[in-house]
């Protein structure tokens, strides 16, 4: 059975990452140090890569709705606090907005996403053997 929210939000992300990262490639380039760039680069791809991971979950039939909720929910959480704060925080040159104060927001987001693998990974060790 698809999950269409799983579906629904994994385009999104796509479409997001595919967004930003031709802004920033097109852009932004001029406009911030290369360290910067490579920041915010890497926002686009971790978000890419969770789009992946939605859209491949959206298509797979979990057992129990809790653990899918919670998938569901660590993932967006995870990929908005680490994508995101990765944005403000790589484009505060541009913005004069100093998000430094949402700078632990970040490994927080990250932390959500590893818990969002440990729970896949746990969840397929129980399967059973065919």
């Amino acid at each position: 059975m698809m999950n269409r929210r799983f579906l629904i939000t994994g385009a999104i992300f796509g479409i997001l990452a595919v967004i930003l990262g031709a802004f920033a490639a097109h852009g932004l380039k001029e406009n911030l140090s290369p360290e910067s760039l490579s920041s915010f680069e890497t926002g686009v791809r971790f978000q890419m890569y969770h789009a992946f991971l939605m859209l491949i979950l959206g298509g797979l039939d979990f057992p129990g709705r809790i653990r899918t909720n919670w998938l569901f929910y660590l993932l967006l959480l995870g990929v908005i606090l680490f994508s995101g704060s990765i944005y403000f925080l790589a484009t505060k040159e541009l913005s004069g907005i100093d998000f430094s104060s949402i700078a632990l927001v970040t490994p927080l987001g990250g932390s959500l996403l590893i818990i969002s693998w440990t729970i896949l990974l746990l969840n397929f060790i129980k399967l059973k053997k065919k």
